[in-house]
């Protein structure tokens, strides 16, 4: 195995609280934290255990509400406490980002960074670190925002797109010409028939200078409230000069705040068996099947005349018992019970906004 580079660093961004999960994934416990696979490690886990083949381990870094801190430490025991990165409140993308490379730009100026969800799939794992360590050796060369763009393998409108000019002299990474979020049916498709469009994965790489220096172009009011914490960056007084600015700082994400602005940015083509696990019909199409085309996850289910069903149970002295149902989820947990069709999945997230309504965060 080759020598990882000590200027190469992992952020994982596991700040979520997977509102579309509910209510196995709640504020309280995320899908980042849950074993949603079935494989024994929880999604948070496989994502740091593939980063250990990218990075040196003592350069992999977790970004993350500071109420998870006992979670992840609990989870990866083997993480330094100070590669914990704590947000005082969930502020989306863009501050995370900024947060982090700041900290580390502090420790390192030749730091090149990879940023990337905790809690996405990726089943073509050398892919993925293949592709991730050519793409960090080319953002340290080259003075250019990465992102890793999916090959796409159907019209998906719950992905957001990114369209990229060919270039015959570097097929390696392609300049990025336009962003779209989430497109209807009718335009996915032709995006799809294009064949110059990848899904955005979320994924970026490139050297903490390079993005520190958009930042001070485009977002000069964040870049300054970061820039005024240095001195108490890696220190004891860097937690408590963070929570004093981050009620300052823009909820707004990193796509909307730099990449779509910028005029250096390149994607990198890759199939990695990638899906953002957002929602259960996305956890449906990738887990394991009965015969029935059914998922089952969870102990003491018992599954008749079913099919093309997921069903979950989370508690060990409850049965559950499903009789002639078509096309639908039965997510069973301590506290809840879902029973919902399995393409209606996208209004999950308005159930839970109707759940806090009625009950405020008890069951949410």
């Amino acid at each position: 195995m080759q020598k990882l580079n000590k200027n190469h660093y992992a952020i994982i961004m596991a700040g979520g609280i997977g509102s579309r999960f509910w209510p196995w994934s709640k504020k309280s416990f995320p899908k980042q934290f849950l074993d949603i696979m079935g494989t024994g490690q929880t999604l948070l886990q496989l994502t740091y255990s593939r980063f250990k083949n990218i990075v040196p381990q003592e350069n992999i870094y977790i970004i993350s509400n500071e109420v998870y801190t006992p979670l992840i430490q609990e989870q990866l025991p083997e993480i330094n406490s100070d590669n914990i990165i704590k947000e005082p409140q969930a502020m989306n993308t863009a501050p995370c980002v900024l947060y982090a490379t700041s900290k580390i730009h502090a420790k390192n100026k030749d730091a090149v960074c990879v940023f990337a969800p905790s809690d996405h799939l990726i089943l073509k794992e050398k892919t993925f670190i293949d592709t991730t360590i050519a793409g960090l050796e080319f953002a340290e060369k080259e003075n250019t925002l990465v992102t890793i763009g999916i090959t796409p393998n159907r019209p998906d409108t719950g992905y957001g797109y990114i369209q990229f000019l060919t270039n015959k002299q570097n097929q390696f990474a392609h300049k990025v010409k336009t962003f779209t979020e989430k497109p209807d049916l009718e335009l996915a498709q032709t995006f799809i028939e294009s064949g110059d469009f990848l899904w955005n994965a979320g994924i970026f790489i490139w050297a903490s200078k390079t993005i520190l220096n958009a930042f001070e172009i485009f977002q000069p009011d964040l870049f300054k409230l970061f820039k005024d914490g240095n001195k108490f960056y890696n220190s004891n007084e860097e937690q408590d000069y963070i929570r004093k600015i981050y009620p300052q700082t823009k909820n707004i994400s990193i796509d909307y705040a730099i990449m779509e602005k910028a005029d250096n940015v390149c994607v990198i083509p890759a199939d990695l068996g990638w899906s953002d696990l957002g929602t259960w019909k996305s956890l449906f199409e990738v887990r394991e099947k009965t015969m029935e085309n059914n998922v089952i996850h969870g102990d003491k289910i018992l599954v008749m005349d079913t099919k093309n069903s997921l069903v979950l149970n989370q508690e060990k002295e409850k049965v559950v018992v499903v009789n002639g149902l078509k096309n639908m989820m039965v997510i069973n947990t301590e506290d809840a019970l879902l029973i919902c069709e399995l393409n209606r999945e996208q209004e999950v997230k308005l159930i839970v906004n109707e759940i806090k309504n009625r009950y405020k965060d008890k069951f949410s």
